[in-house]
């Protein structure tokens, strides 16, 4: 089932970021007004992209992006900011960004930007499961100790939806909502969960109690 791209949008600027979400209509837009806000929205409800303003209250953008890293997440993000010189950009990258943005800014070259970065990111080929490689185009997971295992469709659907972002916690309402039908139950998620840990191992996939789950470490 598909879905807009959640993109996480930190900018203390009110008035621009109101104009930036109305025009950014083709994503899930999540607004922050300052750089402790978005870090805590970062590392608690992953988005598939982050754009954040470098100058911001209460944490600088490139501290923002230095703890995203350090938290081992690899979500692409863009930096905007008023600082243009080659020092301001390589400090900017070096932080941990994927790209960067000088204002005032075209909103066309944003939005050709932003998928270049998702396009960038989501066809890289491998997710990284631990030891093994996990393919989804090829719905392949590959173990390290007997070779190449095939996942039928939503098998290779939810793993990789786990896999995007192996610190969050996927209620099984969500996972529903974005992998499985509306005529579905949660006990359809149990259920692809012990495929998944059958055909691989049951370390794959944790069990948050009370919560859902989670990608496990292989």
């Amino acid at each position: 089932m598909s879905r807009r791209h959640q993109l996480l949008l930190i900018e203390d600027d009110a008035s621009l970021a109101e104009v930036m979400a109305s025009y950014l209509r083709d994503y899930e837009v999540i607004m922050a007004g300052d750089g402790g806000s978005g870090l805590a929205a970062a590392l608690k409800d992953p988005a598939d992209v982050i754009v954040i303003d470098r100058m911001l209250p209460v944490m600088e953008g490139t501290e923002v992006v230095r703890r995203v890293r350090q938290a081992r997440m690899r979500t692409p993000i863009l930096m905007l900011t008023a600082l243009g010189t080659v020092a301001d950009k390589v400090a900017g990258l070096d932080s941990g960004a994927n790209d960067y943005l000088v204002k005032p800014f075209d909103f066309n070259e944003l939005e050709a930007r932003l998928r270049a970065l998702l396009r960038t990111y989501e066809d890289t080929g491998s997710l990284p499961i631990g030891d093994w490689d996990f393919f989804p185009a090829d719905r392949i997971i590959n173990s390290p100790y007997i070779g190449p295992i095939v996942l039928t469709p939503k098998e290779s659907s939810l793993l990789e939806l786990l896999a995007h972002h192996p610190e969050r916690t996927y209620g099984r309402d969500e996972i529903l909502k974005v992998v499985f039908s509306a005529t579905d139950t949660p006990g359809t998620v149990d259920t692809y969960v012990h495929y998944l840990r059958q055909k691989t191992e049951q370390s794959v996939i944790v069990t948050v109690r009370r919560k859902g789950y989670r990608l496990g470490a292989l």
